[in-house]
């Protein structure tokens, strides 16, 4: 295999270099020729005239790729040194800050396979750490630090929403529907506290939708989940009507590969009273310590109205979701933060 370089410039003209062999499979995606360059002074005159035409042009400016097998005895002729192809000592320092201005999955996929000196470095929590500090990654509680900063930080980094078309701002696309009881479910304009402007809502008789969650494709490969198990975080906003009695059902599961249960969330059904004053309310749960072969997540909810009246006075449901988070000594806090920090109101299982 074509082998490849990375060239570091720093501001003394030093050049770093490392030569690897290219690394090629399914779980590899990402380049394996790149280079990081820091502010450079450009060689003397002296050192120009020897060198020609690679002293004069741009070829240390920002962004240049020099390629190994046609510039690398250049380069080192440059620095007044003997291309071996082994990498000089660099302050670790120096080299955690390259690392920290990498894209992270080829810090983890390539830069860690470099020597074991860059291994120890990308293994180390302050990398990490320091990266959660400057993309603004925090725990709630700072008394409560992470067990490993670097699954805290990809975790973090991956977290979304795995509810797809949660405010019905796409009709029905996304759901299945299991019972489309009475007038069958409707969407109605509506306001979830500036964050939804439609919802969900079912009829006389009992309505229920779900979908299905297939984490491998969301990009949690199953040694992941058996390894880490991360917290899986369930959260459902629900409403009634005032005037008409209504019923809300909610269940989660977590499937193995063959579908089948492994763990499950399905609370009492929560029962309104015809002339209530409630609002929205939000149901949450986390799951904690569910032990390996979670495959999938189905999430069902819905209910209906309990005086059996045409039309749409049921239940109503919007902002479901489905995150995948980091947690902090197995327990998430309560708080209420920027969008990048852990706040979840929830008691743990």
């Amino acid at each position: 295999m074509q082998p490849t370089v990375f060239i570091f410039l720093c501001d003394n003209a030093s050049v770093f270099h490392y030569v690897t062999e290219k690394i090629t499979g399914d779980c590899l995606k990402c380049p394996t020729v790149f280079n990081i360059i820091f502010p450079f002074s450009h060689p003397s005159e002296e050192e120009a005239k020897r060198e020609g035409s690679l002293g004069q042009k741009s070829v240390f400016s920002p962004g240049s790729v020099i390629s190994f097998l046609s510039l690398g005895q250049r380069v080192s002729n440059l620095v007044n040194k003997n291309f071996t192809g082994k990498l000089p000592t660099i302050p670790l320092e120096v080299l955690e800050e390259i690392l920290l201005n990498v894209h992270p999955h080829q810090v983890v996929r390539v830069c860690r396979l470099v020597c074991h000196e860059w291994k120890e470095v990308v293994d180390s929590d302050s990398l990490w750490r320091e990266r959660c500090r400057r993309e603004g990654y925090q725990t709630c509680d700072a008394t409560k630090l992470p067990e490993d900063w670097r699954l805290f930080y990809f975790l973090c980094k991956k977290r979304r929403n795995l509810i797809k078309n949660p405010g019905a701002e796409d009709k029905f696309n996304g759901w299945q529907i299991m019972k489309n009881g009475g007038d069958q479910w409707n969407i109605e304009p509506g306001d979830l506290n500036n964050t939804a402007i439609k919802y969900f809502v079912t009829s006389y008789a009992t309505c229920m939708k779900f979908q299905l969650i297939d984490l491998e494709a969301e990009g949690y490969r199953p040694s992941f989940m058996d390894d880490f198990q991360p917290a899986i975080v369930i959260s459902d906003w629900y409403s009634p009507r005032r005037d008409c009695g209504s019923e809300y059902e909610i269940c989660v599961e977590l499937l193995n590969q063959k579908k089948k249960p492994i763990r499950k969330f399905s609370p009492d059904t929560v029962i309104f009273q015809q002339w209530n004053d409630q609002k929205w309310n939000q149901m949450t749960h986390v799951f904690n310590n569910y032990g390996p072969g979670v495959r999938y997540i189905r999430f069902i909810h819905g209910g209906k109205d309990t005086q059996f009246w045409a039309g749409w006075y049921g239940i109503r449901v919007t902002n479901s979701s489905v995150e995948i988070c980091p947690s902090v000594d197995r327990e998430l806090s309560g708080c209420s933060q920027p969008p990048n920090r852990l706040h979840v109101n929830v008691v743990p299982t």
